[in-house]
């Protein structure tokens, strides 16, 4: 059987048997190609990419190797040839150092400049039943981590995944490469290497239990929404950062951050409302404003680090359409009561973090 009848050696595959044996993997390439690319647009895009050079070679496929690590192979060089394209995603910490003055103007980056995005988790929770792997899957997930993966070539940054993520084989990533073992080990430990210059030891951070971290994100709902500053200083740690796309100002210190926030941000109680969700393996909320006329629109997500001993990291990643991506409409209809539409974003989303939570 022939596609299209422009292509004799072209064989079209039964969309039945191609589907059954792909379709599985694709939450885990998205989340591979996420970590390559630091954008979930991006990942999006290079997914569609990879089932559709899949299906134009399924009827080729040998069974040399796993479907899974088939894909992985094209996902991973389709990534590669986007990251030759486009330049590295950053957050405002990776742009200089923080500004010490509260009272500062925020001040917007360089034109150019592209930004690492969240992920919903909803998208990347593995279908697993033992709860070890999905604690895995969102510490490979972390935005501090995705950040500093950005920092590696796009070689480094692929070895890596590979070998320390996936668990594959050197051999098979030499394979998946075009390369040789001796490279991939050597490309691994300068991975290795440069990462600990920039990530930050799992060992410094104290992570909470479930109820602790759902505990934080509903008292920082609360107190933003509330315009509470004293409140959002309690529930900072006194070394907190704050920084928020698009300006390359952030800030660190617990007073530093909560002036700024009082100053420039929060404005009046019901000047925002946020609903809860996860991103990242991470508690977050969605954000809206309230215009003059009463309506809230998107503002976009914001995501914590929390510790048990409070809040440690805030970023704001104000991109509006990132309301949608993680299942929540653009608008909050005026009058609709935030319990109603927390209620319909719950709806809207089966993030694992929420699902635990409810």
């Amino acid at each position: 059987m022939t596609l299209g009848g422009s292509d004799p050696e072209t064989v079209v595959p039964d969309s039945a048997a191609f589907v059954g044996a792909t379709e599985p993997f694709r939450r885990e390439l998205l989340a591979h190609c996420y970590r390559m690319l630091g954008s979930v647009d991006d990942a999006t895009d290079v997914v569609q990419e990879t089932y559709l050079r899949a299906w134009r070679s399924y009827g080729a496929f040998e069974g040399r190797s796993s479907v899974r690590t088939w894909l992985y192979q094209i996902a991973t060089n389709a990534c590669l040839t986007a990251l030759a394209h486009h330049s590295r995603r950053v957050l405002p910490s990776g742009l200089g150092g923080a500004e010490q003055d509260p009272a500062a103007a925020p001040v917007p980056a360089e034109p150019g400049v592209s930004w690492l995005q969240p992920v919903p988790d909803a998208f990347l929770s593995p279908d697993a039943a033992d709860p070890a792997a999905v604690v895995l899957a969102r510490e490979d997930l972390r935005l501090a981590l995705v950040a500093s993966l950005q920092y590696l070539s796009g070689a480094q940054r692929a070895v890596l995944i590979l070998r320390e993520v996936l668990t594959l084989p050197a051999a098979e990533v030499a394979v998946m490469l075009g390369t040789t073992t001796a490279a991939v080990k050597s490309t691994l430990q300068r991975a290795r290497a440069r990462l600990r210059e920039l990530a930050p030891a799992a060992d410094d951070i104290t992570q909470p239990t479930e109820p602790e971290a759902h505990k934080l994100l509903d008292q920082y709902i609360a107190a933003f929404q509330n315009a509470d500053a004293p409140a959002l200083e309690r529930l900072l740690c006194r070394d907190a950062t704050l920084e928020a796309t698009p300006f390359k100002t952030w800030f660190s210190g617990n007073k530093t951050c909560v002036s700024y926030l009082r100053t420039h941000v929060l404005g009046s109680p019901g000047d925002w409302l946020m609903l809860p969700t996860s991103a990242n393996g991470q508690p977050a909320a969605v954000a809206y404003t309230r215009d003059r006329h009463g309506t809230y629109r998107a503002y976009g997500i914001v995501a914590l680090t929390v510790t048990s001993a409070g809040i440690r990291q805030i970023i704001s990643f104000h991109q509006p359409s990132l309301a949608a991506t993680f299942g929540f409409p653009p608008t909050a209809v005026p009058g609709l009561g935030t319990a109603d539409v927390a209620a319909e974003g719950r709806q809207a989303r089966s993030g694992v973090w929420w699902e635990q939570r409810s």
